[in-house]
């Protein structure tokens, strides 16, 4: 379905949703384009020059960027693209920042979690909500994507960091992360 969702502004015109809608078939597209953003950046970056990479990744991102804000409502392909690019450069930002920058993964962890956490509060401030069900607009979209790269950013980082800096590997923490994310299905579901 290419409009989930729509409302219309004050002239009476349509607001298209820029989003899916979110289901259980939205999670498992968003766990495999998130497995496949992390191994296209990892490969690109040790099979190719580094720098070259993440320059080829940064104009993936304007592209796709540019396409997925030139459409009018949500379009599968364009989106889903856009998420697969975002996923990408999102861990090359993240481990950019540890191995060019030298920063230590608990550091840029912190700077991305602060870097989200002021994307969603000013998002907030401004919009008066998060939901997903409202991105009709463009500056709503504007904060859902900067929010969606800091997760991911923030994302590769914690991963990097339970694994390397903490020592329990990719699979413990792997495990470790599908754990804290049934936490809350979990607890709804009991307090339901």
């Amino acid at each position: 379905m290419n409009q989930p969702y729509s409302t219309t502004n004050y002239r009476g015109k349509p607001l298209y949703m820029k989003v899916p809608e979110i289901t259980l078939y939205f999670w498992i597209v968003k766990l495999l384009t998130t497995a496949m953003g992390e191994s296209t950046s990892d490969y690109l970056v040790y099979h190719i020059n580094p720098y070259v990479a993440v320059i080829l990744g940064f104009i993936g991102f304007v592209v796709a960027l540019v396409l997925q804000f030139s459409v009018k409502k949500y379009i599968a392909w364009v989106y889903w693209l856009f998420v697969v690019i975002v996923a990408t450069f999102g861990t090359m930002v993240a481990d950019v920042t540890h191995i060019v920058l030298s920063v230590p993964y608990y550091a840029s962890t912190i700077a991305f979690a602060i870097i989200l956490t002021v994307v969603f509060t000013t998002w907030y401030k401004v919009e008066g909500t998060l939901s997903i069900h409202s991105i009709n607009t463009r500056r709503r979209e504007m904060f859902y994507w900067a929010a969606v790269l800091a997760t991911f950013a923030m994302g590769t980082a914690t991963g990097d960091m339970t694994a390397m800096t903490f020592h329990l590997g990719y699979l413990p923490s792997g495990i470790l992360f599908i754990v804290l994310f049934l936490l809350p299905g979990v607890g709804y579901i009991c307090s339901a």
